[in-house]
């Protein structure tokens, strides 16, 4: 193979060749992606989508967004790894960066990914937890934390959970959005509580008016940790930096990752006050978390929502979008949930897979997230001429399914 070679893959029958190569835990998704620019992407056919998924909330500036690529590019020229053993400075800079936003005495723990933000969050509530005599964790039913066993044994959703068990924490479950429910099971034994201030993979179920306000009183008055796991809702997605800043608290430790690195993998876990110096040396790490590159990935993305006045965007972008849904009146729309440019659909029937399939032929991606809920998280980036080609042809993509 030589070198021009590599440079230009052969593209052609990467679905096919994906089934042969790959482990069948995916299945064969139904597009193969080769490129993408600003809100658009293109697969191996030529065909344009416009990309109403961005990688399940990641590509936070879209596609190949200059500020990104020369971010990256100049990094990975520099210096583009140094473990844990050695200092770098993008990492440095990202941290700051974090807590300058949080407006919070806390420090940071940088990861690769999501679920290992939160491996390292219950890392942090099992130590404070066994240091006051506390044994068990809450949680919410049909939450999502990740995959790997620490996150799954977190995760309220029985499907991917049931069969990899039984886990070795107590870990309960009560309903989400229940204040009464998350009051009797925090007691004083309690270490620590795990929500999300909107449930991405139940559908993007925002909190009643007042929860996430009485999970920090119910957190004080026990002195279980509150966490909140930001990996999807962060980092302007829901119009601001962080979502619990909708309710005005601050939890006690916070994981994002996803539309943090734009693209590039990272993972972030907050500790604010005293959960911020739990840890003692040796007590976790991580290989390539604080990476250079994927660092000054992050750095670019804060940068520019800020330079760019992507907040305020986000804000009456998702407006539009979530209106122009809401106003179609089409039998199959039951209402629209979420904030910012991270919202549902919900349907009037456990049609979303096909409506999925009905707006991929008619070139938008989005993401049938439940039966009845389809999953709309552009890039936060996307235009409001983009969105009304998008309004525009959904009515005949969910009278293509109704039929």
């Amino acid at each position: 193979m030589t070198k021009d070679d590599l440079a230009k893959p052969d593209a052609t029958g990467l679905r096919e060749r994906h089934a042969t190569a790959f482990m069948p835990n995916y299945g064969v998704p139904p597009v193969a992606l080769v490129r993408g620019e600003g809100a658009y992407v293109w697969d191996e056919a030529g065909t344009r989508y416009l990309d109403l998924i961005a990688g399940i909330a990641v590509s936070s500036l879209g596609h190949g967004h200059p500020a990104l690529v020369e971010a990256v590019s100049r990094q990975v020229a520099t210096l583009a790894h140094t473990s844990n053993l050695f200092v770098n400075e993008p990492e440095v800079l990202l941290a700051e960066r974090l807590l300058g936003l949080l407006g919070a005495p806390a420090k940071v723990f940088l990861a690769n990914s999501g679920t290992e933000a939160n491996e390292c969050a219950l890392k942090l509530v099992l130590k404070h937890g066994r240091a006051g005599g506390r044994g068990y964790v809450v949680a919410a039913e049909n939450g999502f934390h990740g995959r790997t066993l620490g996150a799954l044994s977190l995760t309220g959703k029985a499907s991917i959970r049931d069969q990899f068990g039984p886990f070795p924490l107590d870990v309960r479950f009560v309903p989400y959005g229940d204040a009464d429910a998350l009051k009797q099971a925090v007691t004083g034994e309690c270490s620590g509580v795990f929500l999300e201030p909107t449930q991405g993979e139940a559908g993007v179920v925002p909190p009643p008016d007042g929860y996430m306000a009485a999970a920090r009183e119910i957190c004080d008055a026990t002195g279980a940790l509150l966490v909140l796991d930001e990996i999807q809702s962060a980092i302007g997605r829901t119009g601001h930096w962080f979502a619990h800043q909708h309710d005005g608290i601050v939890p006690d430790v916070l994981t994002l990752a996803k539309g943090l690195g734009g693209g590039m993998p990272i993972g972030a876990c907050v500790g604010f006050g005293d959960a911020g110096t739990l840890f003692a040396k040796g007590d976790h790490g991580s290989t390539f978390g604080g990476n250079p590159v994927s660092s000054a990935a992050a750095l670019a993305v804060l940068g520019t929502i800020d330079r760019d006045g992507l907040l305020a965007h986000v804000r009456s972008a998702g407006e539009r979008l979530a209106g122009g849904v809401a106003g179609l009146r089409h039998p199959l729309i039951a209402g629209v949930r979420g904030r910012g440019l991270w919202l549902a659909a919900v349907l009037t029937a456990p049609v979303a897979a096909q409506v999925q399939e009905a707006a991929q032929r008619a070139g938008f991606l989005v993401n049938a997230v439940q039966p009845d809920a389809v999953r709309l998280a552009p890039p936060l980036i996307v235009t409001e001429d983009q969105i009304d080609t998008f309004l525009a042809a959904l009515p005949a993509i969910l009278s293509e399914v109704a039929s």
